[in-house]
């Protein structure tokens, strides 16, 4: 505990984001929070805490008393390991049907030095049209500039030009879902400094530069949703959300084996595959039985009928993710690479059937090593956590939370975009 840990990204932690940090991770099977101190170039980690979900199902809170139990014992656990008391918390979102917006914005300089001050209005302008009736803004960046005729710019400060535009990206998510996550948390007595979509932040701790610079589609896959995020030339350019995840899996289990749902994720854990060329046939596995007490009346099934009932629902999963990235365009536009992460995608076989089903490369995404972090961390179901507790070391406030604006004293000497999009991917 306490060792400090050198972040993936290679960039500078901004001075402003120096101190603590705590990462919130609230999703349907499992609570995670993690507390670190922020240092120049480095992170230290004081505390980290798991426990498991109640009152929350496919991330959308469905009994607040239960999720403030589940959240309050979560964070009481971490403060104890760190010696610390917490008042801001970043948290992870992959409730209310987030999705993509994207708009563009532009404005003349007739032959103008691009500044700072352009930058920002420009950006402001941006983010004022990336914006969708019913619908609430968690996270928006540039994935794009176009100086005068030149496109793909990366950053345009400090150059002459006729015309500057910019294209923005942004997730946005129903309200309600949202309000009620935040109220859940509120009622711990923390205040929410910020919330990001869960899969971009499973893919700040996963995904390696190139995979992030050529594309690649990161699938997180957990207890109540499965959420796509796709990158392309080192940015978030598409998101969606397919309602389904581990939970159905179990739950399927359940009912065609009629089992309590602890023994049915039991056997999937222990037993499950997601493809019949990985488990042996000849093997009996017992399931106990609603209502029932006893070894002797526990039933026994052959473990390929597991894996049908597995394979089924893995395979209307993928079968989704398919066709939503298809009609997106970035199925093809993303390239050949599926980065597999969350909890549910350690099931055996799951991996290949990916690779069979979209027809792509598809490889198991774990996050960064934290020192002093359990063992556990080290698993794919810690990502979008890690990913959390990166992003609030190194992002500026107003990438955490749109709502925020940077004033001209926070901009700093390395210039305002610098900070901007430095923190995102280095």
């Amino acid at each position: 505990m306490g060792e400090t840990v050198r972040l993936r990204t290679g960039s500078e932690i901004p001075a402003y984001r120096t101190g603590l940090v705590a990462a919130l991770d609230i999703g349907s099977s499992k609570v995670v929070c993690l507390i670190g101190k922020a240092e120049p170039g480095s992170l230290r980690v004081l505390g980290a805490a798991l426990r498991e979900s109640q009152g929350i199902r496919a991330g959308t809170i469905t009994s607040l008393a239960l999720a403030e139990e589940s959240i309050r014992d979560c964070v009481a656990a971490a403060e104890n390991l760190a010696d610390a008391r917490i008042q801001n918390v970043l948290i992870s979102v992959s409730c209310g049907n987030p999705t993509s917006v994207t708009a563009r914005a532009s404005m003349a300089l007739d032959g103008a030095l691009v500044s700072d001050a352009h930058l920002r209005e420009l950006l402001a302008e941006g983010r004022t049209k990336c914006t969708t009736e019913g619908l609430e803004i968690i996270q928006s960046a540039p994935t794009s500039y176009v100086v005068d005729e030149a496109r793909g710019v990366r950053d345009p400060s400090g150059m002459f030009c006729q015309r500057i535009g910019v294209s923005m990206h942004a997730v946005a998510v129903k309200p309600s879902p949202l309000a009620n996550l935040k109220l859940a948390v509120e009622r711990c007595h923390l205040n929410v400094a910020g919330s990001l979509f869960a899969p971009f932040l499973s893919g700040l701790a996963v995904l390696s530069d190139d995979e992030k610079q050529l594309g690649s589609i990161l699938i997180d896959m957990g207890g109540g949703v499965t959420s796509i995020a796709v990158f392309l030339e080192g940015h978030l350019v598409h998101a969606d959300v397919v309602p389904v995840g581990g939970s159905q899996v179990t739950a399927d289990l359940a009912r065609m084996l009629s089992a309590p749902l602890s023994a049915a994720e039991r056997t999937k854990v222990l037993y499950g595959a997601a493809l019949g060329d990985l488990e042996v046939g000849a093997d009996v596995v017992a399931v106990p039985q609603m209502g029932e007490d006893g070894e002797e009346t526990a039933l026994r099934v052959p473990r390929s009928m597991l894996t049908r009932i597995i394979q089924a629902r893995l395979e209307e999963i993928f079968g989704e993710i398919q066709t939503r990235l298809r009609a997106s365009g970035y199925d093809v536009a993303a390239g050949r690479r599926v980065v597999l992460t969350g909890g549910a995608c350690q099931l055996a076989g799951a991996r290949e059937l990916c690779g069979r089903m979209l027809n792509k490369q598809v490889r198991i995404g774990r996050p960064q090593s934290f020192t002093g972090l359990p063992a556990a961390s080290a698993g794919p179901d810690y990502a979008s956590a890690v990913g959390l507790l990166m992003a609030g070391a190194t992002m500026p406030p107003d990438v955490l939370n749109p709502e925020l604006a940077l004033s001209p004293a926070e901009t700093g000497s390395k210039g305002w975009l610098s900070r901007l999009t430095g923190g995102l991917f280095g």
